[in-house]
Order: C-alpha cells, then sequence, then structure tokens
C-alpha cells in the first residue's frame, strides 16, 4: 500500500506541475475556459498557474506533503464554479464536449478525494 500512494503522490504532483506550466505555455487556452464573470482572466490564469506548480512540488515533499494536499482541496473547491458555469453553458465552448464538461464535475470530487488521502 505505501508503494501505490507514494505512486499516487507522485503522479498527481508530476500532473500538477505539468498542468502549471501549460498555463504559461498555452495561457490562451485557459483564458478561453475562465467564466465572464470573473475579472483578470490572463492573471487569474497565470496565478493559479504558480499554485499548482508550486502545489504539485509541495506535494513530493514529505513534512510538507499535508499542507500541499490541502492547497490543493482548496483550489480544486476554488475552481469548482467555473466548471459548473462550463456546463451550465457548453456553448461558450464549442470544441469542448457538452458531456465532458459534466463529467468534470463529479470527477472533480475524485480529485479532492485523491489529494485528501495525502493529507494523513
Amino acid at each position: 500500500m505505501f508503494m501505490l500512494k507514494l505512486a499516487m503522490r507522485w503522479l498527481m504532483g508530476v500532473l500538477l506541475i505539468l498542468i502549471g506550466i501549460r498555463h504559461f505555455t498555452h495561457p490562451g487556452f485557459f483564458v478561453k475556459l475562465m467564466p465572464p464573470y470573473l475579472p483578470w482572466h490572463l492573471a487569474l490564469v497565470y496565478l493559479s498557474g504558480v499554485a499548482e506548480i508550486l502545489l504539485g512540488a509541495m506535494l513530493l515533499v514529505p513534512r510538507i506533503r499535508p499542507y500541499a494536499a490541502w492547497g490543493i482541496i482548496a483550489l480544486l473547491i476554488a475552481v469548482f464554479p467555473a466548471n459548473v458555469h462550463m456546463a451550465m453553458h457548453p456553448e461558450l465552448y464549442p470544441n469542448l464536449s457538452p458531456t465532458l464538461l459534466y463529467l468534470r464535475l463529479p470527477f472533480q470530487g475524485v480529485l479532492i478525494a485523491w489529494a485528501w488521502w495525502f493529507t494523513r
């Protein structure tokens, strides 16, 4: 079980780092996903990218892993309203399948549970 948890922690950490980097290499993609009611789209894309990179890296450091996990949970909760907005307005995202937009909602719970596993 220890090796599985270690592998899953590394997987989550590396994925967060890679997705965070994409916020800087492909910011336009993420800006298009931002709901119109939020201000400063590009700044928020960069801020969330920094958060993902930092939290992903922190997750790989055993001493601060629980703090990183709680930070990841907070980040996932913070972006959930934007995911709901996307699912409720699929016409704004014609390049994304409406089914995919709805499937992201329960998947957010899976990601939160995955991060919660590392709080202990």
